[in-house]
């Protein structure tokens, strides 16, 4: 047959192809992984600000964190919504993540591990004006972050004074986190960073609290044996004494004797 090519066209070459399907299907992966990065929350805004992904999603009547931002965020914005909860791993693939502002939220509760994936690339965390009571004392392990707790509604006590020694507060808003209960009615209204600063330790008075509770409970077990040991005593006694009373009421021996005596003779 004869080369339809002829002597001067370049022939082509099965091998050529497979390279260039395959750089294709490199590039065209490439491009799909970028697009899952990039992908923004259709409740949300996604800016590119120097470089760096910027995620406004404030003001979105959001009730819970979304679960598909773009793993390349660098500031993610999710004030005033109305988020309620922060649950484990809520932040786990955005690596990249360095400003957090989940403030003028509902939040209540927020997870152990809440923060865990992000705690060596977070600079900045704000929580504040929200309604949280109390965290676990590892919900910010590792967290290196300037953190704003203010205008919360705080149980002072034990835990949450381990919590705050361990963190790097706003120096700004630090005054404002406020007691709004506390284990010792007294301190309850006031700031407390002062409180601490006082000298006022709150593991002492939870420590003095169990130990009242042992007390009290000793206490009980303690009148309940002795109270049984009384009703021990008292119906012992009163078996006793009947025991007695049954014992004098028996014929002694030397009547049994006479009565024998008698019978004898008058047989």
């Amino acid at each position: 047959m004869q080369d339809l090519a002829g002597p001067d066209m370049p022939r082509k070459f099965p091998i050529f192809d497979g390279f260039a399907l395959l750089w294709w299907g490199l590039l065209f992966g490439l491009f799909i992984a970028r697009a899952e990065v990039t992908a923004c929350p259709t409740t949300c805004q996604c800016i590119d600000k120097s470089g760096m992904t910027v995620v406004q999603c404030m003001s979105r009547n959001l009730e819970n964190i979304p679960s598909d931002l773009p793993r390349d965020t660098v500031v993610l914005l999710l004030a005033s919504n109305h988020i309620t909860h922060i649950p484990s791993h809520a932040f786990r693939e955005l690596h990249y993540l360095q400003e957090l502002d989940l403030s003028n939220n509902d939040i209540e509760t927020v997870d152990l591990g809440a923060f865990q994936g992000i705690s060596d690339s977070l600079l900045v965390l704000d929580l504040s004006n929200n309604h949280i009571q109390s965290v676990p004392k590892e919900a910010f392990a590792r967290l290196h972050a300037k953190i704003s707790l203010s205008n919360n509604p705080w149980h002072c006590e034990c835990t949450l004074q381990e919590v705050l020694r361990e963190l790097r507060l706003d120096p700004e808003t630090v005054n404002e986190v406020i007691c709004h209960t506390a284990v010792q009615e007294e301190y309850a209204g006031k700031s407390i960073i002062q409180v601490l600063d006082s000298g006022i330790n709150f593991c002492n008075f939870h420590h003095k609290t169990t130990d009242v509770a042992m007390f009290v409970t000793m206490f009980g077990w303690f009148t309940m044996v002795i109270a049984y040991v009384i009703y021990y005593v008292r119906h012992n006694q009163e078996d006793a004494r009947r025991h007695l009373e049954y014992l004098k009421s028996l014929p002694s021996s030397s009547q049994i004797s006479k009565d024998f005596d008698t019978i004898s003779t008058v047989l």
